[in-house]
C-alpha cells in the first residue's frame, strides 16, 4: 500500500516537473524569438544618441538624484545589519551578498514608488511619447495628446487628453511584500524574487501604449498572457538596471525609451514577437471603440 502511494506521488511529481519544464521552455523560446531582452540595451543606445530626448531627464535629474542617494544611503545605514542578522541564519556566509541584493531591490522599489508618483510621471510620459514621435509613430501618439509642428519630438508634444501612466498601486506593493520572504532562501530565493518583480514590471511597461490604442483591461490581459516570456524578460532586465545605485534614474528613462522603441516596432510590425502583430492590434483597438 505504502509503495503504491510513494509511486503515485513520484509519478505526479515527475509530471509536474515535466509540465513546468515545458512551460519554461516555451516562455524562454518566445522571449528569445521576440528579441525583447535586447530592448533595454537598445534604449540606452538610442537615448544617448538622441539629445532631443534629454530635456525631460535633465529637468528631473537633480531632485531625483537627491532622492535616490538619500534612500540608498539610509537603507544601507539603517537596515543592512538588522537584515544581515536575519539572513545569516538561512544564507550563512552568502548573507553578506544576498543582503546587499535585497537592500538594492528594496531601495529601488522605494525610489520608484516616490519618484514615479511625485517626480517623474510627466517626464517619463513625455519621454515615451517623444520616442514614439521620433520613430515616426506620431499617428498613435496623436490619439492621446495634441502634437505641434516641428522636428523636435519633445517640443512637438502638446496637451494630454488621455490618462497617462498608472501610478504605483497598493496591489503592487502587497505583491512585493508577499514575495519578500523568498529572500530567506539562499541565493536562489533572491533570484526568484527579482524574477517575480521583473515579471510584474514587464506587465506595466506598455501601459501607455495600450492607453493610446484604446484597449480594454481584458484585451491587455489577453495580449500579456500570450506574450508572457518577452514581457517578463524585458521587465527583469529593466529591474536589474534600475537596482544600480545613483544611476537608477538614468535607467528609468532609458527603459522608458526602450519600451517605446518596442511599442513602435510592434505598431510598425518590425518585431518577430508575433506574425501579423500590427493588424491584430488595430483590430483589437477597433473592437474597443
Amino acid at each position: 500500500m505504502s509503495n503504491n502511494i510513494a509511486s503515485n506521488v513520484q509519478a505526479k511529481a515527475q509530471e509536474v516537473v515535466k509540465e513546468d519544464y515545458e512551460k519554461a521552455r516555451v516562455l524562454l523560446s518566445d522571449a528569445a524569438r521576440s528579441g525583447a531582452y535586447l530592448y533595454p540595451f537598445k534604449g540606452i543606445y538610442y537615448f544617448m544618441t538622441h539629445k532631443s530626448l534629454w530635456k525631460p531627464f535633465a529637468s528631473r535629474i537633480l531632485p531625483t538624484l537627491g532622492l535616490t542617494a538619500g534612500v540608498f544611503a539610509s537603507m544601507f545605514f539603517f537596515t543592512y545589519l538588522p537584515q544581515l542578522a536575519i539572513l545569516v541564519f538561512v544564507n550563512g556566509p552568502l548573507a553578506v551578498f544576498t543582503t546587499v541584493l535585497l537592500i538594492l531591490n528594496e531601495s529601488s522599489t522605494i525610489v520608484n514608488l516616490i519618484s514615479r508618483n511625485f517626480l517623474l510621471q510627466d517626464a517619463l510620459l513625455d519621454t515615451f511619447d517623444g520616442t514614439l514621435v521620433s520613430k515616426d509613430a506620431s499617428g498613435i501618439v496623436s490619439e492621446g495628446r495634441q502634437l505641434k509642428s516641428g522636428t523636435d519630438p519633445i517640443a512637438r508634444l502638446g496637451k494630454i487628453f488621455k490618462t497617462p501612466f498608472a501610478k504605483f498601486t497598493p496591489k503592487a506593493l502587497v505583491r512585493y511584500i508577499v514575495y519578500l520572504p523568498l529572500n530567506f532562501i539562499p541565493v536562489v530565493g533572491t533570484l526568484i524574487f527579482i524574477l517575480v518583480q521583473g515579471r510584474s514590471r514587464g506587465n506595466s511597461v506598455h501601459d501607455r501604449y495600450f492607453q493610446l490604442k484604446g484597449w480594454s483591461s481584458s484585451q491587455q490581459r489577453d495580449w500579456l498572457a500570450r506574450h508572457t516570456g518577452p514581457y517578463a524578460t524585458f521587465g527583469t532586465i529593466a529591474t536589474l538596471l534600475e537596482m544600480v545605485p545613483v544611476v537608477s534614474i538614468f535607467f528609468s528613462f532609458t527603459n522608458t525609451v526602450a519600451a517605446a522603441l518596442w511599442a513602435a516596432d510592434i505598431e510598425q510590425k518590425n518585431t518577430k514577437m508575433t506574425q501579423g502583430t500590427a493588424p491584430i492590434l488595430r483590430d483589437s483597438a477597433k473592437k474597443a471603440e
